[in-house]
């Protein structure tokens, strides 16, 4: 339709310590994302999300797209997806 729209999912840690961050081709981006409020669960563990809003051709030209949670102090866990091996 047009877009691609991926959806980072987190949880754990303090509601305030946390950050999820995008790379697309391996460039930070801010352009076309949506933060969520932290959530607590009944576990007692905070939840966050992040969506990516792409152009479907920013979608196939992105090379890998990359969802960054980050704590201050230790390196970040990263997930990477690549365009040309997902499905249309």
């Amino acid at each position: 339709q047009g877009k691609a729209t991926l959806l980072c999912l987190a949880n754990g840690g303090s509601p305030s310590a946390w950050r999820l961050g995008w790379k697309v081709g391996g460039s930070s981006s801010s352009s076309g994302v949506s933060d969520s409020l932290e959530v607590l669960g009944r576990d007692g563990h905070y939840s966050w999300s992040s969506t990516l809003s792409l152009s479907a051709d920013q979608w196939r030209k992105a090379g890998s797209v990359s969802c960054e949670a980050s704590l201050d102090g230790q390196s970040p866990v990263t997930q990477t997806l690549d365009p040309d091996r997902c499905s249309q």
